[in-house]
């Protein structure tokens, strides 16, 4: 199974951009999916997730009230709906997939390549 991440870009602070994430080569066999980010100098860190089957959400506070998660079954896909952008909020973005709704990074199984977001202040 693979995850490939896209529709990350430049985006100027206060703007929105979307991501994606589409599943190929398998069945979903996971239970939850994910985004996290990795800033340049920093750690990778949680940013969203959702489950698979009944679209619960979970967000990191720095993000809560501006990023919003969905899911489309029917697609394999999950998405990141980023407005009010922030220059903190600038990082490779990526999708993960796994069987534990949790924001422990071990916990996901499978992972996108990464996205990268620039925000410009």
């Amino acid at each position: 199974v693979q995850l490939q991440a896209f529709g990350g870009g430049l985006v100027q602070a206060g703007g929105s951009l979307r991501l994606s994430c589409g599943a190929s080569g398998g069945p979903i066999n996971w239970l939850v999916m994910g985004w996290f980010r990795q800033a340049p100098g920093k750690e990778r860190e949680f940013v969203a997730a959702i489950t698979w089957s009944r679209g619960s959400t979970d967000y990191a506070d720095s993000v809560k009230g501006r990023f919003t998660i969905s899911r489309d079954n029917a697609k394999n896909a999950i998405y990141l709906q980023m407005n009010s952008l922030k220059s903190e909020d600038t990082a490779v973005y990526f999708c993960a997939a796994g069987n534990y709704y949790i924001r422990t990074q071990s916990a996901y199984r499978y992972w996108g390549q990464g996205t990268k977001v620039t925000v410009s202040s």
